[in-house]
């Protein structure tokens, strides 16, 4: 005989941001890798609205000097942001480039660590394919560029 698996389904309320009562239903519902992003309609006041769904482990992050420190979304979100700093971006697509960060390195996590290096590696990666100058900019502090020689380098290497 087949083991069986018992599941145990949760009733999700979700508080209507216009008139705050709890009767909410879903309308549409897509998932895009590390997240699920969920439209809604409240069932008194009839307005929509959207929530985004988001699975958090606990992920520690290893720095250079040995250091671990809880891994954040919001500093890796206004890290991208600063290097996407007044480039044609606008804020969901930079939470867009976050969100796909953030999945790759919960790809490379192992045992629940994850070297910073292998961040700004990925970091970098999805800025030289989204944006150049954004590239550079990060690079620079990366890689610790210390004079224009560095500049030049890592701008030849682009082309």
């Amino acid at each position: 005989m087949p083991d069986t698996i018992s599941c145990i389904h949760y009733k999700i309320t979700m508080q209507c941001p216009y008139c705050n009562t709890l009767e909410t239903k879903v309308t549409d519902k897509r998932d895009s890798g590390s997240e699920t992003r969920r439209r809604r309609e409240c069932l008194k006041c009839e307005k929509r609205f959207t929530t985004y769904e988001r699975v958090e482990l606990d992920l520690n992050v290893v720095k250079k000097d040995g250091k671990r420190e809880k891994f954040s979304r919001d500093k890796l979100s206004a890290g991208i942001a600063k290097n996407l700093q007044k480039r044609p971006f606008s804020s969901a697509e930079v939470d867009e480039i976050v969100s796909d960060v953030e999945a790759q390195i919960y790809r490379a996590a192992k045992d629940k660590d994850v070297l910073s290096s292998k961040i700004g590696e990925l970091v970098m990666k999805k800025l030289k394919k989204v944006d150049k100058v954004a590239y550079i900019r990060f690079a620079a502090v990366y890689r610790e560029f210390a004079d224009i020689d560095d500049f030049r380098e890592e701008i030849k290497n682009l082309k």
